[in-house]
């Protein structure tokens, strides 16, 4: 990067700041500034007005620092001396230029007031304030980002508009319930559990819209749009959700998320009349579905409802309505989790050479108030341990897959839950979603991942699975 030109304009108000001036200048070309400075550039015999005015016209000359003390605020409004010929040029160039970031003022002293000296023509713009040894190494920082054009909060680039707002995008006639829903369950009204009901069944009904036509090429573009066009409405039940957690929902209230859940892994599957089909044209449903199932129990774990989570996860899915599990109409909670074939065809037609599609599209959409990736991460490995403790039990394979923890495979500290169940109490509710007695049956769940049951891996990476627990300090605090 090449060194920006920088000229210093100031006041020789006295030795002690003159010496400060040097050494901001000294200090700035440490950090690679090329300063122009009077006291080292300003010959015997030159012209000082040409050599000052050809420093604030040159365009070679980046950035003109305009030291602010009292004395050069009183000779600028006063036009003295050679503060005062500087002034008339630089201010001549600040009003005529549209581009006016080649000046800033920067401030060696304040008054007794705090406010800040400046010339009349640069009093509403905006200055950096060196003036006191606490405030300097920030704002020394902000000083050189400035001259480098490298601001410490650069603007993002604008993206493409979301799906959703382009024509044809899919509404939902969900708002108005949602709203009466939040409403009542905020106030606690007796009314609330029907109003989530309805809001919940108009969701779920409203599934049908969003059906990808089986003839979009390429399928795995048409599933991405679909899953962005249902953002707002993943986050209105996510806000409704929320709101439940944090208002100590009972199991009435947990049954009927249950029973919703349960009614749109219908679209997950072929209709009953449909013969022929592939099986990622609902793949969009696949991830809906999964995604919010996540966040329930994200935000069920960070406001501590076990007892109803556990009832969320326990007794498994009614299935019996879609025909593939005809002969097995309660299926464990692992049907609401899947590995996309549509993103597998999409990372390999992109050449993505992504561990998990699946994963880093659940982190990029992980932008909502009260809830974060993190706490997600903790649902999925809660939601795996307690899969793999059913398995065992039943004698059967663990089918739950963590995509998310593709980030934290090799996690070696506790995720929150767990280093909270340090505490004998803590723990006690903690292994009721976990589905095990007590510390002694969750070991035994520990080891028999890699032989009785499958331990996630992802390239080079296996997921740990004592050290996110916290297993060695687990109960072991009265």
């Amino acid at each position: 990067m090449p060194s920006p030109k920088a000229f210093i304009s100031y006041s020789w108000t006295s030795p002690e700041h003159q010496q400060w001036v040097i050494d901001l200048a000294t200090q700035l070309r440490d950090n690679g500034v090329d300063v122009i400075l009077d006291k080292w550039d300003l010959k015997e015999g030159h012209d000082s007005v040409a050599f000052m005015e050809k420093m604030v016209t040159d365009p070679t000359v980046q950035k003109v620092i305009i030291v602010s003390d009292h004395a050069y605020a009183e000779k600028a409004d006063g036009r003295h001396g050679g503060v005062g010929t500087e002034t008339q040029i630089i201010s001549a160039k600040i009003y005529a230029q549209a581009d006016q970031n080649k000046f800033v003022a920067v401030l060696p002293e304040v008054d007794a007031d705090g406010k800040a000296y400046l010339p009349t023509y640069y009093a509403s713009r905006i200055y950096i304030d060196l003036s006191s040894e606490e405030i300097y190494p920030e704002n020394f920082e902000q000083l050189v980002r400035w001259i480098f054009g490298k601001p410490a909060f650069p603007k993002p680039p604008v993206g493409k508009p979301p799906s959703y707002l382009e024509e044809g995008a899919v509404v939902l006639p969900t708002k108005s319930r949602a709203s009466r829903a939040l409403d009542l369950i905020q106030k606690g009204s007796a009314q609330s559990e029907a109003a989530l009901r309805d809001y919940l069944e108009v969701l779920a009904d409203s599934f049908e819209s969003l059906r990808i036509d089986t003839k979009a090429d390429p399928y795995d573009d048409a599933v991405v749009n679909s899953i962005e066009g249902f953002l707002p409405y993943r986050d209105e039940f996510v806000h409704v959700i929320t709101v439940l957690a944090r208002h100590d929902p009972n199991d009435g209230s947990i049954t009927l998320i249950k029973r919703f859940f349960e009614s749109i892994l219908r679209y997950c599957y072929p209709p009953e009349n449909m013969s022929s089909y592939m099986l990622h044209w609902w793949d969009n449903y696949k991830f809906i579905l999964h995604e919010l199932f996540l966040y329930a129990v994200g935000l069920l774990l960070k406001y501590e409802r076990f007892g109803v989570l556990n009832h969320l996860v326990t007794g498994g899915f009614y299935v019996g309505h879609i025909r593939d599990y005809s002969n097995d109409p309660i299926q464990g909670m692992a049907v609401v989790c899947y590995s996309l074939e549509s993103f597998r065809i999409r990372n390999q037609r992109l050449s993505l050479r992504r561990a998990s599609l699946d994963a880093d599209i659940l982190k990029q959409r992980a932008k909502i108030a009260g809830i974060t990736f993190d706490d997600l991460m903790q649902a999925d490995f809660v939601l795996f341990m307690r899969e793999a403790a059913d398995a065992l039990k039943a004698e059967k394979h663990n089918r739950w897959i963590p995509d998310t923890l593709v980030y934290v495979a090799n996690r070696s500290r506790p995720f929150e839950v767990f280093a909270r169940s340090q505490s004998v109490r803590y723990f006690d509710q903690l292994k009721e979603v976990l589905n095990v007695k007590g510390k002694t049956e969750l070991v035994e769940v520990i080891g028999a991942f890699g032989s009785k049951l499958y331990r996630p891996q992802w390239n080079y990476h296996t997921l740990a699975t004592a050290e996110p627990t916290g297993l060695d300090k687990l109960a072991t605090i009265p």
